[in-house]
């Protein structure tokens, strides 16, 4: 069968691909001339609402609420929004091969498409704990949360186990998340993960004593500093208890894994320069080979402010980096060029009635202010991150929009200090002296 021809082919039905979409369709792409293709059976959504509102016990989020681009503000893309753009969507459809010299792509079904040029958005996949050889890690009755059928099988589990227990195996992004949503649920969550202190790439000992002392408050058990070695099965194969490296064990029906994620390469794997774990890129996301672009979490890219090369994983970061692509590959069509991308690292989160935000680069010394009065009615506190006498990073919980956005503007003009002094006496007011 002859190869089908499209002006663009777009791998890739996540956040990114939703945002690069939106981006085409903006840049003026024609009917006809972009093909996508996800391995999801549902349009691109805002993937963050799945270890948030997906879980609550109340007003659930639910499709088609949350398609992109609500999560910036944007139109909601629904299914038939590609199609009345002319866009040719691809659900349930994945992408078994690739051919670099013949700019060919060819899906599990033996459909080969032709590009001109191809934009690469796969995300990530969840590390599962038989990636480690764990025994007993295909009980049922262990969940992993990545896409929106795993939320489902989730929703359904804690319905079955209200007033139960369940164990969270993780103490990251969304290990911290998800414990505070089944607990929400009226369900006893003891979490364990072998690090120090929760979140342990952004958050000082400090810094994590304050969420840890919260989760405690709300009957959240905490196992810092072991990992688990293997999950003993019932006689009909669910799990029924944890077993951990320090020789405890815990009973339990229902387990929840959050312990990171890997970039999904795919069958690009091998046919493109890679470096620190995704492909690398310049600042228009072009890969190593010609008319190939890739974004969001498989992207290793030119950080400009700090004078390196980052993988990111993050929904900004996969959101801003799709339309960069884009209004590159467009530019480049007009023999234009476009701005290097200039990312400002983003990372925030919500549980409970908790919300932190973080802007920069958590190297250096940090700054903690506040953090003796955290938790009292109205109260704020936060950090500042300084390296070479300037601030580099800037955390903050519980800031207002307009405060959180000058956080943002801190951390992108690293303004310089006199002392450490300076910043402890003016803890959040420092942030609208800059």
């Amino acid at each position: 069968m002859a190869d089908i021809l499209r002006k663009y082919v777009l791998i890739g039905g996540g956040v990114s691909g939703g945002y690069a979409a939106r981006e085409f369709v903006k840049l003026g792409v024609k009917p006809g001339e972009l093909a996508m293709f996800s391995k999801e059976a549902v349009a691109p959504y805002e993937r963050p609402a799945l270890s948030k509102a997906y879980l609550f016990p109340e007003a659930p989020a639910r499709l088609p609420g949350f398609h992109v681009c609500v999560g910036s503000g944007g139109e909601r893309q629904l299914p038939e929004w590609y199609k009345d753009n002319g866009i040719d969507l691809h659900l349930d459809t994945e992408v078994v091969k690739a051919d670099m010299k013949s700019k060919t792509v060819t899906t599990a079904t033996g459909d080969t498409y032709n590009y001109e040029n191809l934009l690469i958005a796969t995300g990530s996949s969840v590390i599962n704990l038989a990636d480690f050889k764990t025994a007993g890690s295909d009980a049922g009755g262990i969940y992993y949360l990545r896409d929106v059928r795993d939320a489902d099988k989730l929703v359904e589990a804690i319905g079955s186990n209200k007033g139960g227990e369940a164990v969270v195996v993780g103490g990251g992004y969304i290990g911290v998340e998800l414990a505070a949503c089944l607990s929400l649920n009226n369900i006893k969550v003891t979490m364990v993960f072998p690090d120090p202190h929760f979140m342990p790439r952004l958050f000082t000992p400090e810094i994590a004593s304050f969420y840890e002392g919260y989760y405690e408050g709300k009957g959240v058990n905490i196992i810092k500093g072991t990992s688990v070695t293997a999950f003993e099965k019932d006689n009909e194969g669910n799990v029924c208890k944890v077993i951990l490296k320090d020789g405890r064990s815990l009973a339990t029906k229902l387990v929840v894994v959050g312990v990171g994620a890997k970039p999904l390469l795919g069958p690009f794997k091998g046919l493109l320069e890679e470096e620190k774990g995704g492909f690398k890129v310049d600042a228009s996301f072009k890969t190593s080979a010609k008319d190939v672009y890739a974004v969001g979490d498989i992207a290793t890219f030119p950080l400009k402010m700090y004078g390196d090369r980052r993988r990111v994983e993050h929904v900004d970061h996969a959101r801003k980096s799709a339309m960069h692509a884009v209004q590159a590959i467009k530019a480049g069509e007009e023999g234009r060029s476009v701005d290097e991308y200039d990312y400002l690292p983003f990372f925030y989160s919500r549980s409970f009635d908790l919300s932190w935000q973080f802007y920069g680069d958590n190297v250096g010394e940090a700054v903690i202010w506040g953090r003796e009065d955290a938790g009292a009615p109205g109260s704020k506190f936060g950090a500042y991150w300084v390296k070479d006498g300037k601030v580099v990073g800037a955390f903050l919980e519980g800031g207002s929009a307009e405060e959180n956005k000058l956080l943002a503007r801190v951390a992108r003009e690293q303004p310089s200090i006199g002392s450490k002094q300076e910043l402890l006496t003016a803890g959040l007011s420092f942030v609208s002296m800059v």
